[in-house]
């Protein structure tokens, strides 16, 4: 059996803001095996990206990690100091953002900015850096890397700048990338090009993947195993391909149900009704339940536990289950 790489337990992230305290991340507890491949999928909102961002000590003010274990490989990252987690962060765990051009500095070239995170890192000369700079861009099938290394990011296509962050992130070969919808700027058939790549370089690295996405689609095709997450929670989780194609809980199956494949070619798309609940905003009872189509009584006053249903292979949080033999 795999060695579990990272492992969150009980994770509470709150934002202090005017209006008082509110909770971003509520409880959230899944774990990793090494070179596992795993989605965390959900609307805006949802709480998925302050979730990757908790990993690597990301959160900034006003918000805050409050409770819970962050273990990698059996250390609590939650717990480190700034020192310590920077040696951690864009080392052994590499993080890749939205947007490639965002991420990029404008004014650096391409081979600056990739020396200067390796010589952060690593105890080498710039001759050393600039010749493992010069391999990760071959890596991700750069051409002509070594006068790609003097241009800077807006030389670059959106598919070829997020080819080179992919890039970046390689640089230290981490144990862990966590890709936060890492496609989202980029047009279908680039996504499908980027995508492949990662999935590629992650098996071939032996890498862990956590891949943040709205896009079911694409979590499908890339990931082991996935949790859904609704207004800071996780309400389902499990194997990827048995939750797409058998989904339990509502929200899971409201997903499912939008995606334009579902849909009948003579009628409209289905959507979930109404929107996330904002922070400050959550129902009381399972916080889903202003929009199911499959509310009980119980649901306006009780909020549903996570708990794992052996005979569904999956963990689930919702009263429809309550009641099943686990």
């Amino acid at each position: 059996m795999s060695e579990k790489l990272l492992e969150i337990k009980n994770l509470v992230v709150n934002f202090k803001m005017r209006s008082g305290e509110v909770t971003a991340i509520n409880d959230v507890s899944f774990s990793l095996l090494k070179g596992e491949k795993f989605g965390l999928v959900g609307e805006s909102g949802a709480g998925k990206s302050v979730t990757g961002f908790s990993i690597i000590n990301l959160i900034s003010k006003p918000g805050y990690i409050k409770s819970g274990e962050i273990l990698f490989k059996n250390k609590d990252l939650a717990k480190l100091d700034y020192e310590s987690i920077r040696k951690i962060r864009g080392n052994r765990i590499s993080m890749i953002f939205q947007d490639p051009m965002m991420t990029l500095n404008p004014v650096l070239t391409i081979g600056t900015q990739m020396m200067e995170t390796l010589m952060a890192h690593k105890n080498i000369s710039k001759v050393e850096a600039r010749k493992i700079a010069v391999e990760k861009l071959k890596k991700v099938h750069i051409p002509s890397p070594e006068k790609r290394l003097e241009q800077y990011p807006h030389e670059f296509s959106g598919g070829m700048r997020q080819r080179i962050i992919i890039a970046i992130s390689l640089l230290t070969d981490p144990e862990l990338i966590i890709a936060d919808e890492p496609t989202t700027a980029l047009d279908v058939t680039i996504q499908a090009e980027i995508m492949e790549l990662l999935l590629q370089l992650c098996d071939s690295m032996g890498m862990g993947l956590i891949l943040i996405t709205h896009d079911l689609a694409v979590v499908s095709q890339v990931t082991d195993r996935m949790a859904v997450m609704y207004a800071g929670k996780i309400i389902e989780e499990g194997n990827t391909l048995e939750i797409i194609e058998n989904p339990k809980h509502p929200y899971t199956e409201g997903l499912i149900a939008a995606l334009p494949e579902s849909a009948d070619t003579k009628e409209k798309l289905n959507q979930i009704p109404g929107n996330m609940p904002g922070l400050g905003k959550i129902p009381e009872g399972c916080s889903f339940h202003p929009r199911c189509t499959k509310m009980m009584d119980i649901c306006l006053t009780d909020e549903p536990e996570l708990k794992e249903y052996k005979k569904l292979h999956r963990k689930i949080s919702c009263h429809l289950y309550n009641e099943k033999e686990q």
